[in-house]
């Protein structure tokens, strides 16, 4: 299944975003800074990690639900690799 990358244009901007918590995450650890906080960015940045994925998931669930062929046997194979995908991050 290929998703419409308009849908996710908002789940680029989250992964950007993610890339610049990343490299400061790594500048916090080269500069020695205390482990609680290196901790609090690192369960920030897998928040949104998981927000992001859960975007494409559910983009990909309403484009397979509302598709002409959802009831095709096809849509059936999305559901259950989406259904898939969606266990892999929960």
């Amino acid at each position: 299944m290929e998703l419409d990358r308009e849908s996710l244009s908002d789940v680029i901007v989250r992964l950007n975003r993610v890339q610049g918590q990343l490299r400061g995450i790594v500048a916090m650890i080269e500069e020695g800074r205390d482990c609680k906080d290196i901790v609090t960015q690192l369960a920030a940045a897998s928040r949104a990690l998981d927000r992001a994925g859960f975007k494409i998931i559910s983009t990909g669930l309403e484009q397979c639900v509302t598709a002409e062929s959802a009831g095709s046997a096809e849509a059936k194979i999305d559901r259950k690799q989406l259904e898939k995908l969606f266990l892999t991050l929960a």
